[in-house]
């Protein structure tokens, strides 16, 4: 079966969220998150479009684009992951796919997401427990705003619309990050689920760890969780991707079993 056919924004406005295959991790040190904004900057000179937020984790990237001519998205993709890609494999040397499947590409097409959206991804750091201060982490574009500092980022659009005078812009910024809440940014787009919406939902299951948590966990314990999973309404093929156990492992273990909710 074909891969489904990329759907373009209306707005211009994605979501863009790409992972390390069999969630290796994307960046090992420093120079390999310099690096990656390093080319980000070339694609932004090559290319018309504007970044509104990123957030570069370990093994998974966040990207708030906006493409001024449609269908720009798919060229910003490729000349932003396939030097990277190479690049970190000669630099590691290894082999093979880098970033797993394809990025993930949400349209954005209702503009009330704009300001979740950002915030979502700057706080990544704080959900995933590397920090407990969100300026405290390096690798997102959380400082260009409260510094105001343009370096890759778009930041006058966001801070224009939260106020006309720039330090009063900058404090009502910082303010909705401090709204942390129990938000989730899960916008639902039709009846299926993004991939990124049940790797919440699964880490939500366990409390807070990450979905390859589960692949450490002695037999019984695992096969528990992956039981509750799937009584939960994910399928093995949506557990199979988040997870990373394979699709044959979580079949055997769900068969004909249950556990209490």
């Amino acid at each position: 079966m074909g891969r489904q056919a990329r759907q373009f924004s209306k707005t211009g406005m994605y979501h863009i969220v790409f992972r390390g295959v069999n969630h290796c991790h994307l960046f090992e040190e420093v120079n390999d998150y310099i690096k990656f904004l390093d080319e980000l900057k070339r694609v932004k000179t090559e290319l018309d479009f504007e970044i509104y937020a990123y957030c570069l984790m370990s093994n998974h990237v966040h990207l708030f684009i906006y493409e001024k001519n449609i269908g720009d998205i798919v060229k910003v993709m490729k000349k932003l992951l396939t030097p990277y890609a190479g690049w970190f494999n000669r630099k590691y040397k290894r082999s093979g796919t880098l970033v797993a499947n394809r990025y993930k590409s949400e349209c954005i097409e209702d503009e009330k997401y704009f300001y979740s959206l950002i915030r979502y991804i700057h706080l990544n750091p704080i959900k995933a427990g590397i920090v407990d201060n969100i300026t405290d982490y390096e690798w997102s574009s959380f400082r260009e705003y409260k510094e105001n500092n343009q370096k890759i980022t778009n930041i006058d659009f966001m801070l224009n619309a939260l106020s006309k005078n720039r330090k009063a812009a900058i404090k009502n910024f910082l303010e909705f990050h401090q709204k942390i809440g129990n938000e989730e940014f899960i916008p639902t787009y039709g009846k299926k689920k993004s991939e990124e919406q049940i790797r919440r939902e699964i880490i939500h299951y366990l409390e807070g760890k990450d979905p390859n948590y589960i692949a450490t966990l002695d037999r019984v314990t695992r096969n528990e969780i992956l039981i509750g999973l799937k009584n939960k309404g994910l399928s093995i093929r949506q557990i199979e991707r988040a997870t990373g156990i394979s699709r044959g492992v979580i079949q055997k273990c769900c068969q004909n079993r249950t556990v209490p909710n």
